[in-house]
């Protein structure tokens, strides 16, 4: 392998973006879109609003939000485990 350290660390990096694109989707599209209706029937009501609704519109930005702050912490790992850390 020509610089096998550096592979596993891309490696990782593009399985960890993946995953979370992954969750990301499922959110906003089924949330959003494939069970509406049936988040619609079964779920409470947020304000005025059905629970289908306001996952397609709120939910997957707030989903947005928190995978931002997952995947921060998850590269500050990756990159200590692999040796990219920033000098101190």
């Amino acid at each position: 392998m020509k610089d096998a350290p550096s592979h596993f660390y891309r490696r990782a990096c593009l399985r960890l973006v993946l995953g979370l694109l992954a969750v990301w989707f499922s959110v906003s599209f089924g949330c959003g879109i494939l069970f509406r209706e049936w988040l619609d029937a079964k779920a409470p009501q947020i304000g005025s609003a059905p629970f289908g609704f306001w996952m397609a519109q709120q939910g997957a930005i707030i989903c947005f939000v928190i995978l931002l702050v997952v995947y921060a912490v998850m590269m500050n790992r990756l990159d200590a485990k692999h040796g990219y850390t920033e000098g101190q």
